[in-house]
């Protein structure tokens, strides 16, 4: 699909910095808007299952507050992209750590170990009401983390919004990392294959 000649436009539902860069790298043009949900009153048992409905009631709060009149009038139609993604570690899912000590413990866990990202898309199109949404897992093996580099990470403080403080591009943690089975760009929170796949069919 060629980007820059695409007759739609695209939301990106999320205020993720990354995903804004991801998107962009991709070659779209998009509006923001985010969904301010609270993701800790949606719970479900599956990893899996937990991105995928959280990615849905972000696509939902969003449709919530546009008019979708000004949809049905618009020539081009709209596809909003919503997205959500935890951490696997040791089976247990981990979301944004809940403080900094937290977030010094997950880091500490992945020293020497490995961990999963789980990252979900959601395609919504405005116009027709057509929405697909599948997930993408990446495993991340680490050789070990020295403590002045987690304690640097935390104190820095980024780690704290990102789930399961899991940072991998970040140049304190990068040198770190042993191994990636997956992309990047999920791990940062929005796949380009999949997201590229998902547009189409929302056309």
């Amino acid at each position: 699909m060629d980007a820059t000649s695409s007759s739609f436009k695209i939301i990106l539902g999320s205020s993720s910095v990354a995903r804004r860069k991801i998107l962009s790298e991709m070659g779209y043009e998009f509006t923001i808007m985010s969904a301010d949900i609270d993701e800790k009153a949606i719970r479900k048992e599956k990893p899996e299952e937990l991105v995928v409905a959280l990615a849905e009631a972000k696509a939902d709060a969003i449709l919530g507050r546009l008019s979708t009149d000004d949809f049905m009038k618009d020539a081009e139609p709209t596809l909003l992209i919503t997205s959500d993604q935890v951490v696997i570690y040791e089976g247990v899912i981990r979301e944004k750590p809940a403080s900094k000590e937290e977030a010094r413990q997950f880091l500490k866990d992945y020293s020497g170990g490995h961990a999963a990202t789980l990252g979900s898309v959601l395609v919504t199109n405005l116009k027709t009401g057509f929405r697909k949404g599948e997930w993408d897992r990446v495993e991340i093996f680490f050789n070990e983390i020295p403590d002045e580099v987690i304690n640097k990470l935390v104190e820095e403080g980024t780690v704290l919004y990102v789930a399961g403080g899991l940072i991998i591009e970040h140049p304190l943690i990068l040198p770190y990392v042993k191994e990636v089975v997956g992309t990047t760009d999920s791990v940062m929170g929005l796949p380009k294959a999949l997201t590229e796949k998902l547009l189409k069919e929302a056309m």
